[in-house]
C-alpha cells in the first residue's frame, strides 16, 4: 500500500485532485457571490434586496461599498482589482480573491514542476490560475459597461418623460430604478437610495459618475449639477443628452466597422511568424533546433519576438480611435 502511495502515478493523481478541488472551491465562491437572475426575481439586486426586507444603509453598503486604499493600488496590474470587481458586480473583496487565485497558483505550479522544469511551471501557474481569472473579471465588467451604456438613452428617455408631466427628479430617478434592469436599474437605485437616505442629489451623482467612469454619466453628473446651480428646464437638457449618447453609440459602432478590416490585419500580421515558427518545429524539428546552440541564436529570437510585439502594439495603436 505505501508503495503505491509513493508511485509517481498516484502522486499525479493527488496533484491533480487537489488541483480540481481548488478548482470547484474557487466556482462554488463565484457562484454564491455572483448568482443570476431568473424570470420570478426582480430586475435589480436592489429591488431583490428591498423584498427581503433589507433597509437602505444595508442595501447602500453592500452594492456601494467603501473601497479601502492600500498597498494594493500600487501593485501593478492588479492594483484597479477592487473596482474591477465592484464594476463586475462580484461581491468579494480583492485581497480575499489574490488570495484564492495564489492558492490555485500554488497547486497548479505542485502539478506543472512535475511535467517540466520549475520556471517553466511557474510562469504556467501565473497565466492559468492569477493572470487569466482577473482577464475574465475584467472582461465581465467591461460587459456590464457595455450593458449600462447600451441603457442609459433608455433610462434618460424615462427619466425626461417623468419630468415632463411633472414628477420631481427624485420620483423619476426611482421609476428608472423600478422599470430598468440591471446594471443601470442598480445603479439609479443606488441614486434613490442615497438621495432618500439623506445624501445630496448632486453627490450622488456625482459618485454614480465616480463609481461607473462614463464620460457620457459624467456629462449627466455635470447637467444635473449645473440645472441644481443655476435652474433650467431639466427634462429638456436629459432628452438632449439621451440623444446625444444615441448618436455616439452609432458613431462607435461605424468606427468599427470601418476599422474592422485594420484590426484584424493587425491580429493576422502578428500571428504570421508565430504560426511559422510553430509548423516548421513541428514539421522540421531540426530547422531551429540544428542551430539552437548558436550563440547568436538567443538573441536573434528575442529580437525577433520583440519585434512581432511592437508590430502588434503599432498596427493596433493604428487602428484604434477615440470616441
Amino acid at each position: 500500500m505505501r508503495d503505491l502511495l509513493n508511485s509517481p502515478d498516484m502522486i499525479y493523481l493527488i496533484y491533480v485532485g487537489v488541483a480540481l478541488g481548488v478548482l470547484l472551491v474557487f466556482t462554488g465562491l463565484t457562484q454564491l457571490t455572483t448568482r443570476g437572475e431568473n424570470r420570478r426575481e426582480a430586475q435589480s439586486r436592489r429591488m431583490r434586496m428591498i423584498a427581503r426586507g433589507a433597509s437602505t444603509e444595508e442595501v447602500l453598503a453592500l452594492l456601494k461599498p467603501e473601497i479601502r486604499r492600500g498597498f494594493l493600488e500600487r501593485l501593478p496590474f492588479v492594483g484597479d482589482l477592487p473596482t474591477t470587481l465592484r464594476r463586475a458586480g462580484i461581491n468579494l473583496s480583492a485581497e480575499r480573491l489574490l488570495a484564492l487565485l495564489l492558492m490555485a497558483g500554488l497547486v497548479v505550479f505542485l502539478v506543472a514542476v512535475r511535467l517540466t522544469s520549475p520556471l517553466i511551471a511557474a510562469a504556467v501557474a501565473i497565466v492559468v490560475a492569477v493572470v487569466l481569472p482577473i482577464v475574465v473579471i475584467r472582461a465581465r465588467a467591461q460587459a456590464k459597461t457595455d450593458r449600462l451604456i447600451a441603457q442609459l438613452p433608455d433610462a434618460l428617455d424615462l427619466m425626461a418623460r417623468g419630468l415632463r408631466v411633472g414628477h420631481p427628479l427624485n420620483v423619476s430617478i426611482g421609476a428608472v430604478a423600478r422599470e430598468m434592469a440591471d446594471p443601470i436599474g442598480t445603479e439609479f437605485g443606488l441614486i434613490y437610495d442615497q438621495v432618500s437616505y439623506g445624501d445630496d442629489l448632486v453627490e450622488a451623482f456625482g459618485e454614480f459618475a465616480e463609481r461607473v467612469d462614463l464620460e457620457d454619466v459624467h456629462y449627466l453628473s455635470v447637467s444635473i449639477a449645473i440645472q441644481f446651480g443655476t435652474g433650467g428646464d431639466l427634462a429638456r437638457v436629459v432628452h438632449v443628452l439621451s440623444r446625444v449618447i444615441r448618436d455616439r453609440m452609432v458613431m462607435r459602432r461605424r468606427i468599427k466597422a470601418i476599422t474592422a478590416e485594420g484590426r484584424l490585419s493587425a491580429w493576422f500580421l502578428s500571428a504570421i511568424p508565430i504560426v511559422i515558427f510553430v509548423f516548421t518545429s513541428i514539421s522540421s524539428p531540426t530547422y531551429f533546433g540544428g542551430v539552437a546552440d548558436d550563440p547568436l541564436f538567443r538573441p536573434m529570437m528575442m529580437t525577433i519576438a520583440g519585434l512581432v510585439i511592437a508590430n502588434f502594439f503599432l498596427l493596433r495603436r493604428l487602428v484604434q480611435f477615440r470616441f
